[in-house]
């Protein structure tokens, strides 16, 4: 433990019978007024501003220009106080909010990282919004245009495999994907009151039509409105056929070609009569 200052912040100690006890005590002051309650105004701002306000905060980003600021390592918290800059001493955990990028940074490793980065759990939250506001009927809200899931890889660790698992409470619930269309319903895949798979479709929102059913116990499908499959299939010579195995009926039109007209009748020119189409 060092006997003139703090060991966590480096604040200086006043010494027993020192003189000029306030420029101790100011010095400390000055450190704590920046390691508390720390807000920068930027960490991305490269020229050294000519008159900053005192007391105002930069984090040094790569490549920072002027007298002072090109001397100090990137990422060193700045102050700005009475005209001159002072490198505030930063340890790990240290948290500040940026200004100009509406984020919250933390020190870890000598170096500044989004807090979110560093969170690594978070447990037990009542709401999350993205990009907007979650409720109480909507505790998690998302409002985005693209979305990513993917697995993690055997070589991160996982299995390289995927699965979403949604679950509901009793049969007699509901478990379904609700698509909808500037906020009316449109259609409707799930457990949708049984243990079935079931489709159903609507128009407006309000009046809905089942469109097909898969029985959980047999695997069979059924559709509430009719299913129809079709599918031409024109012989021009002597063959077989074979008959799908999705069809469950085969409709035959069989068109033969017509018999030869008769031959006309005897008589005088001009008289004789030809033979009829054939059949």
């Amino acid at each position: 433990m060092s006997d003139d200052h703090s060991a966590r912040l480096a604040l200086p100690y006043l010494a027993a019978g020192q003189m000029q006890k306030h420029v101790t005590l100011n010095e400390a002051l000055t450190r704590l007024d920046a390691l508390v309650q720390t807000v920068v105004v930027s960490r991305t701002t490269t020229a050294q501003p000519g008159a900053p306000a005192d007391g105002g905060l930069w984090i040094l980003p790569a490549g920072a220009t002027g007298a002072d600021w090109s001397t100090r390592p990137t990422g060193a918290l700045v102050r700005a106080e009475g005209g001159g800059w002072t490198v505030v001493q930063t340890g790990d955990g240290l948290i500040a909010l940026v200004e100009d990028a509406d984020e919250v940074v933390v020190r870890h490793g000598g170096d500044w990282a989004p807090l979110g980065a560093r969170l690594g759990v978070a447990q037990a939250l009542s709401r999350l919004g993205i990009g907007t506001t979650a409720d109480a009927a909507n505790p998690f809200a998302a409002r985005l245009n693209t979305a990513l899931w993917t697995a993690l890889e055997a070589w991160a660790g996982g299995t390289g495999d995927l699965r979403l698992t949604l679950n509901k409470e009793t049969s007699g619930d509901v478990l379904s994907l609700l698509f909808q269309s500037g906020w009316g319903g449109r259609a409707e895949l799930g457990l949708v009151g049984d243990d079935d798979l079931r489709l159903k479709v609507s128009a407006d929102g309000s009046s809905w039509h089942d469109a097909f059913a898969v029985d959980r116990a047999t695997g069979r499908m059924t559709f509430a409105q009719g299913a129809g499959r079709r599918a031409v299939t024109v012989l021009t010579a002597d063959g077989s056929y074979a008959v799908p195995a999705w069809a469950r009926s085969v409709e035959a039109v069989m068109v033969g070609g017509g018999g030869g007209g008769g031959a006309g009748a005897f008589g005088a020119s001009g008289s004789r009569f030809g033979g009829g189409d054939g059949g």
